[in-house]
């Protein structure tokens, strides 16, 4: 079933709770399609349906600075064997390729991957428990897990919720014109189809004519 037909089906206080926690496993190290639940959730707020924005968009950044703190702490605990165990659960995710490019990224940019890292899907995944792994401070960590979350979270909610909103009024707007081109289209098809259907039938209708015996 489509995510935001699921969404539809559920109370708005379940919504908040799914999103919250759909995103804080996926930053915890876990691969789920965080983005697309909250992107749905989002859009789902601008369409009337008692979902207030702002609490989802609280909800979201609370469980990805949450979920990533708990990632950082299964990372600093675990070390490498954690790696190499997700490795082999989530090859897809986790392969030694993917966690060799997170960590270059960490150890060039630092507190900065982390922040960015947020709004990349693979990091998004990496970013807390490798933080853990490398043994990044934990203050540093914090601030740009905090930010970065309110940035992604509070953003992508604002951002698809005004976008749904416009999108609303826009086609409500040009309904009738929508509407009214819709019926001139179809009326200048079937006249065009009409037109090439008796030229047709004239052209057969010659080609059938008996040629005389003078000829």
């Amino acid at each position: 079933m489509h995510v935001q037909e699921w969404l539809d089906t559920v109370p708005a206080a379940a919504v908040y709770a799914v999103v919250a926690l759909v995103i804080g496993l996926e930053s915890l190290g876990i691969p789920l399609p965080g983005e697309i639940i909250l992107v749905s959730a989002a859009l789902m707020s601008s369409q009337h349906s008692g979902v207030n924005p702002v609490v989802l968009g609280a909800c979201a950044t609370a469980g990805a600075v949450i979920g990533d703190s708990i990632g950082y702490a299964i990372g600093r605990k675990g070390g490498r064997p954690l790696l190499a165990w997700l490795g082999g659960k989530f090859p897809r995710h986790f392969s030694e390729g993917h966690v060799a490019t997170a960590e270059r990224s960490f150890e060039k940019w630092g507190m900065w991957a982390v922040f960015f890292g947020r709004f990349i899907a693979l990091l998004r995944i990496f970013a807390g428990p490798l933080a853990g792994v490398l043994h990044m401070p934990y203050w540093k960590f914090l601030i740009a897990n905090v930010l970065g979350g309110i940035c992604w979270a509070g953003g992508t909610t604002a951002a698809v919720y005004y976008v749904g909103v416009v999108a609303e009024g826009w086609l409500k707007k040009f309904s009738y014109v929508g509407l009214g081109a819709a019926v001139v289209l179809g009326l200048a098809t079937m006249l065009i189809i009409k037109r090439k259907a008796k030229k047709a039938q004239q052209r057969a209708d010659r080609e059938a004519e008996p040629v005389s015996a003078g000829e």
